[in-house]
């Protein structure tokens, strides 16, 4: 079981573009070898920054709407927002000091 919550299109705007604490998105797919490479990563950083930031899974089959709207061409990728705008992004597999840093920089 992951730590990051699940989004979906419903929770968009409360989750994200309104959230009073910087939010990471992990776009990915079941069948996307390097997002499961980064999925333990992504879990670490979401235990790490619990309360203080929050770390979110986008499934690209699940929920295109989102990806769509984020122009999500490549996964894995992951958006950093902060007072409901993306400000930085990775793609591709990284580890999980690179995606505390970044997440680090938005607190």
């Amino acid at each position: 079981m992951s730590n990051a919550k699940v989004l979906t299109k419903a929770d968009l705007d409360s989750e994200v573009l309104k959230s009073a604490v910087p939010v990471m998105i992990d776009f990915w797919a079941e069948w996307c070898n390097p997002c499961k490479m980064i999925s333990a990563a992504v879990d670490a950083v979401a235990l790490e920054f619990e309360g203080k930031a929050k770390v979110m899974k986008v499934n690209v089959d699940e929920e295109r709407e989102i990806a769509s709207r984020f122009n999500i061409m490549q996964i894995p990728t992951l958006l950093f927002f902060k007072d409901g705008k993306v400000v930085d992004q990775w793609v591709g597999a990284t580890s999980r000091d690179t995606l505390a840093k970044k997440l680090q920089n938005l607190i």
